[in-house]
């Protein structure tokens, strides 16, 4: 009894955004630019941040399994890790010949202490100070390929919606191998520009052919499809472009962004960007990571005053997507615009503008508006535990861009 109520009340991992002195959090496999890791088993993880209290403190990370609720799984440390985890992050420099002092710390896995991850599924990585005290987490996840994913995005058929919703159906084909009763073992995830703040779950399948399951919902797995990125490049700190409106000095870079205005009832444009993500970058310096500037870039966004239970957000990956005082927009009423300023490393920077109500972000968009249009990236995982199974293992990942988006369903 003892046992089952443990587990009935289990917590659910959470990640923990990082402190105002931690900045630039960087995480990825292999890609160019960060955004959620979505790794192949055995392919290397990266983590890198800043410290801009630059005192070269010592920083310690631990490494999670859980399961597909993102509670905690029942393997052993040893289970899914070979080697250990609560190390230091040895590998650490200072910035050079920058007007903010910052130290960068980077972590690869696997390394000489923690050699591989072994399992596939659902992992949190923490990062503690010397006093043990949690400094921010962030979730990945791990595929053992099983599986062939076929996804495919279409239009709403709800006509309520059309121009507003996309679709994501898909498809999981097991080959020669059997999933055992799939309607309970098998649990997707549809995840909408690597944002886990975004996402749908609890589907089972709608039709099984042969060893193929079929997944066609509509309204159950559809998502506003929201509208382009705004994006800015200040990888020339000191020069003004057709982002950034001019530069001021003031012990730090400031960079003025061109102000931006409220797209919900104009017409879609097309605007290509890398769908929330960003990308450290300067040219002041041989080394991005360590000679980048950080700068205040200031937003601005001309659109009407919202009620007093509504906010005003910056979203994007740079902060992975976290709804905090910092990206709130402040009203200015003599210059009738909201806007805000933000620390950030040089680079090219995706943004958009979110609306909360009551602390709760709206699924829909009042004024960057939702677009069928818009190019959004979508991932679909599945999750499988065979009877008798221990944890949830992650079988299987679909990709697709909705730029052959089509309102013709395949049969």
């Amino acid at each position: 009894m003892l046992f089952f109520f443990v587990k009935g009340f289990a917590q659910v991992a959470t990640e923990t955004p990082a402190p105002a002195y931690i900045k630039t959090v960087q995480f990825y496999g292999n890609t160019a630019q960060s955004q959620l890791p979505l790794l192949r088993l055995g392919d290397p993880l990266n983590l890198s941040f800043d410290d801009i209290i630059g005192d070269e403190a010592d920083y310690y990370y631990t490494i999670t399994h859980y399961n597909y609720d993102w509670t905690p799984s029942v393997l052993a440390k040893t289970e899914y890790l070979k080697g250990i985890d609560d190390i230091r992050i040895m590998d650490y420099t200072n910035s050079v010949s920058t007007l903010q002092l910052y130290t960068h710390y980077e972590l690869q896995i696997p390394n000489q202490y923690t050699t591989a991850i072994v399992k596939s599924g659902n992992y949190l990585l923490q990062v503690f100070d010397t006093d043990d005290e949690l400094i921010f987490s962030r979730k990945f996840m791990i595929y053992d390929p099983q599986v062939t994913v076929g996804v495919e995005i279409l239009r709403t058929r709800n006509l309520e919606f059309i121009e507003q919703k996309q679709v994501v159906n898909f498809n999981v084909d097991s080959g020669e191998s059997v999933l055992i009763n799939p309607e309970k073992t098998i649990k997707p995830l549809i995840i909408q520009n690597n944002n886990l703040n975004n996402t749908i779950s609890n589907l089972t399948p709608q039709y099984n052919i042969g060893n193929q399951l079929q997944y066609r919902y509509d309204e159950e797995a559809s998502f506003y499809a929201g509208n382009e990125f705004f994006d800015f490049d200040n990888k020339d700190i000191r020069a003004a472009t057709n982002r950034v409106q001019y530069i001021e000095l003031i012990n730090l870079y400031h960079n003025y962004l061109y102000g931006n205005t409220t797209r919900a009832d104009k017409v879609y444009t097309y605007n290509p960007d890398l769908n929330g993500n960003f990308a450290i970058n300067t040219i002041q310096g041989n080394e991005p990571k360590v000679n980048s500037e950080y700068a205040w870039i200031h937003f601005s966004l001309d659109h009407p005053i919202r009620p007093e239970d509504e906010e005003i957000h910056i979203y994007g990956n740079f902060n992975n997507y976290t709804l905090e005082e910092a990206t709130k927009m402040l009203y200015n009423p003599e210059s009738e615009r909201y806007e805000l300023a933000l620390l950030l490393k040089q680079g090219y920077y995706n943004y958009k503008y979110t609306v909360t109500k009551n602390g709760e972000k709206l699924p829909y968009n009042p004024v960057d508006g939702d677009f069928w249009q818009t190019e959004n990236n979508y991932d679909v995982l599945i999750y499988y535990k065979p009877p008798g199974g221990r944890f949830d293992e992650l079988i299987g990942v679909g990709n697709a861009l909705s730029t052959s988006i089509s309102n013709v369903r395949r049969n």
